[in-house]
């Protein structure tokens, strides 16, 4: 049999065109959306058609098919975590059951939000919003493109997996002022590791710790104010009593006020036993997996005591600055109901309360959270150290203001 060499070139046009005919790409026609949207916003086409939903789905899947040209973009769907649930409904439900879900009640339920421009507070994604939309809204508040949750770790439109899994996909809103965990993280033993080993699994990234076996049912132990009830240690308990009053969740007489109900919606603070040795022992396997578990009772239950420790100073700050109120030289602002208001963050009209609010907002929560996070310079200088200055100059506004009032 006369066999003949048909040569390379040859070839490489046969598996050229047996390609072309098995590319679903090829094969398949394009959505009306695609041929369009190439021309008008080519980089999210090419976004989508990269990740793994542009292999499967059209944009009118989540969209829609109501908007057909550029005179009705305002029939556009907006994507929701109901979108998202017709396809991954487990992770929805498990979003849904922690914190990341609550982010926007949160937002809008604190009293500062209402003195900020709407750019700055929580209307624009510019200020408070841009981080809390990873928040659960309902169908009116979805206004824009960006207002979404799912979206805020697995973005646009992509919507990567990978992406989401790297603890770099947090940063973005956990770090700066009140809860840099990004930065307190990234610098300590874990993230160091994770840094020179990125790919070993050898440390630990947040999803690691806080997404285990990627559960989307975010949740701490002590919550982001970091207050429990009950308490068996007393003092502890008087001084959170007396946290708790400046925060407006309990009135004067340690009554619960309707801010009780918000801190319950939002998830913000463990109000039950249960509720916070759930979430301990959840942190404790987690941490058992690469540690012995009483080295990790032992160092989870040496953060606790960071809180109990700070929470002395913050309680007595607090004390010093109410009886400014009870003893008239310091007044009430108008539209407040409560005083000292936590709550108002910066919106505090005395020095002493400006102090106050960052213990609260800023120092109290880098001890705290340097602690968890295995950061000991963010717990101590960044923190416990800031926490004893502030209390200083409070005792000392106070001294100032009881002076100047005394003379009038």
């Amino acid at each position: 049999m006369n066999k003949r060499w048909i040569g390379w070139p040859a070839v490489t046009a046969v598996l050229a065109l047996l390609v072309l005919i098995a590319s679903p790409a090829v094969a398949a026609k394009k959505s009306a959306c695609i041929d369009c949207h190439e021309k008008v916003t080519p980089g999210i086409v090419t976004q989508f058609l990269a990740g793994k939903m542009g292999k499967t789905l059209d944009c009118s899947t989540c969209h829609g098919s109501d908007h057909k040209s550029a005179e009705d973009v305002a029939k556009v769907k907006l994507p929701s975590p109901d979108t998202c649930a017709t396809c991954h409904p487990k992770r929805v439900k498990e979003y849904r059951e922690g914190k990341h879900a609550l982010a926007w009640t949160v937002m809008k339920a604190m009293p500062m939000i209402t003195h900020q421009p709407s750019a700055v507070g929580g209307g624009d994604l510019k200020g408070c919003s841009a981080c809390h939309k990873i928040g659960d809204k309902a169908a009116t508040e979805l206004k824009h493109y960006g207002s979404g949750a799912c979206d805020s770790c697995h973005t646009r439109h992509s919507f990567s997996v990978k992406e989401a899994k790297d603890p770099r996909a947090c940063r973005t809103c956990h770090m700066g002022f009140d809860h840099p965990q990004w930065e307190m993280w990234q610098t300590s033993k874990h993230g160091t590791i994770w840094e020179i080993e990125p790919t070993t699994g050898r440390a630990p990234t947040c999803q690691t710790c806080h997404m285990p076996d990627g559960n989307h049912g975010v949740m701490t132990a002590w919550g982001f104010l970091a207050l429990r009830l009950p308490e068996d240690d007393k003092e502890w308990l008087d001084n959170r009593v007396t946290i708790l009053k400046a925060i407006g969740v309990l009135d004067d007489k340690g009554q619960p006020t309707e801010r009780l109900d918000a801190v319950k919606a939002a998830k913000i603070a463990r109000l039950t036993k249960e509720d916070f040795d759930r979430e301990r022992a959840k942190m404790v396997e987690v941490c058992s997996k690469c540690h012995s578990r009483s080295y990790a009772i032992e160092n989870l239950r040496a953060g606790d005591e960071v809180i109990r420790e700070v929470d002395k100073i913050f309680a007595d700050s607090i004390r010093t600055v109410k009886a400014l109120y009870d003893d008239g030289i310091l007044t009430k602002p108008q539209g407040w109901k409560y005083a000292p208001d936590l709550l108002q963050f910066y919106e505090a009209k005395s020095v002493a309360e400006q102090e106050l609010y960052l213990i609260f907002l800023e120092y109290r929560q880098r001890a705290f959270q340097g602690a968890f996070h295995a950061n000991p310079d963010y717990m101590h200088w960044y923190g416990w150290a800031k926490v004893k200055e502030a209390a200083a100059r409070i005792r000392e506004d106070a001294e100032r203001l009881r002076k100047e009032h005394k003379k009038m």
